[in-house]
């Protein structure tokens, strides 16, 4: 799915790592996430323009802070003052062992803080891992190194969630009903970090007990109905709940996307982050990699989501339109949050998917175009 032929990923990857990973003290650099999206579906001739646009919100790496060391480094976690040394630190790691070495040691540390920044840390390790893994045998420098910069921006932005309060699940234990059992925050006020801090409670997600078979009007495949053995394996049921998860967000996003159209990006693109990256994981990971994203989505949700959804006679129809149409739309609408929706969009239209389809164009409706 990817025409780099001619290197333009990398080369974009090189002109960003002089960029720090925020501007104006918080907001997040898309940019090396969104290149990524554009190449892999085959708009590598837009990405060079589309960075030309986005200049404006780059800033330059801030200063560094203190070295990072093994000695030091618990305290350094979750500090925004050290945004330019965690990558420091990771390019040492990476310079020193594999990639996929590095990443086994850190993501069980980073993943109980997978709502800092807003999620975007974890969005920009999935697009940074995915570089990597298409084609594993020959790693680039700049792909290496935008994995530093990814791991050390959600090294920065460490921030777990308050304590919650666990409630009874969705009878069905589906993805789709426990999304629609969280309670939206009754103030939905102010930035991310002060709703996030009024979260007390969420629904208990994935069942621990055997799984419901499907509705009947659902189809069955991978993602609804695993066989024997992979519901035996909890490694294996860990990755389809996962991918179930990502499917409902999305599915989601085009019903109640509108209560903040930017935002609610998130619930879906957090969790399929954590998806692209478990291919490059240990299995003994894969399990509480599923409970992290459930508490990133359902996060999200909560402090995002309104309570009522379209109505559906006002959904976009995605009848016709093939997806690599769809994303087209989005690379020509340009706005940074679009396009990783639709990139998001894409992976779980793999069926196809209607819905999922009609969530991307939602976003391009809903989103202020960028170009």
């Amino acid at each position: 799915m990817t025409d780099d032929t001619s290197g333009t990923l990398d080369e974009a990857l090189e002109r960003l790592h002089t960029s720090g990973p925020e501007r104006e003290g918080w907001l997040s650099n898309h940019a090396p996430m969104a290149v990524e999206a554009l190449v892999r579906h085959g708009q590598g001739r837009t990405v060079h323009r589309w960075l030309d646009h986005y200049r404006d919100k780059l800033e330059e790496m801030p200063d560094s802070y203190a070295r990072i060391t093994e000695e030091n480094w618990h305290e350094a976690l979750g500090d925004p003052r050290r945004l330019a040394d965690w990558p420091a630190y990771f390019d040492r790691e990476l310079a020193d062992r594999p990639w996929r070495d590095v990443l086994a040691v850190w993501w069980p540390r980073l993943l109980p803080g997978i709502a800092g920044g807003a999620t975007h840390p974890v969005i920009r390790v999935g697009h940074a891992v995915r570089a990597l893994l298409d084609d594993p045998g020959t790693s680039t420098a700049p792909r290496t190194a935008e994995l530093a910069h990814a791991l050390g921006y959600w090294a920065a932005r460490h921030a777990p969630l308050p304590p919650l309060r666990q409630q009874p699940g969705p009878a069905s234990g589906s993805a789709a009903d426990a999304l629609a059992a969280v309670e939206p925050v009754a103030d939905q006020s102010g930035g991310i970090r002060a709703r996030l801090a009024r979260l007390t409670a969420f629904p208990t997600w994935p069942p621990t007990g055997p799984l419901d078979q499907p509705p009947a009007s659902q189809p069955t495949s991978r993602t609804t109905a695993p066989d024997a053995a992979e519901a035996a394996d909890p490694a294996e049921e860990a990755r389809r709940r996962l991918t179930e998860l990502v499917r409902a967000a999305t599915h989601r996003y085009a019903t109640h996307g509108h209560g903040s159209p930017v935002m609610l990006v998130h619930a879906a693109t957090a969790p399929n982050a954590v998806l692209r990256v478990l291919p490059a994981l240990p299995r003994k990971f894969w399990a509480p990699s599923l409970d992290a994203a459930w508490a990133a989505s359902a996060a999200v949700t909560a402090v995002y989501a309104p309570r009522e959804p379209l109505p559906a006679d006002r959904l976009p129809s995605a009848a016709g339109v093939t997806p690599e149409e769809v994303f087209a739309r989005a690379a020509a609408h340009g706005d940074e949050h679009a396009i990783k929706l639709t990139d998001t969009a894409l992976d779980v239209a793999q069926g196809p998917d209607a819905l999922a389809l009609a969530a991307a164009l939602h976003a391009c409706a809903m989103i202020d175009p960028a170009l």
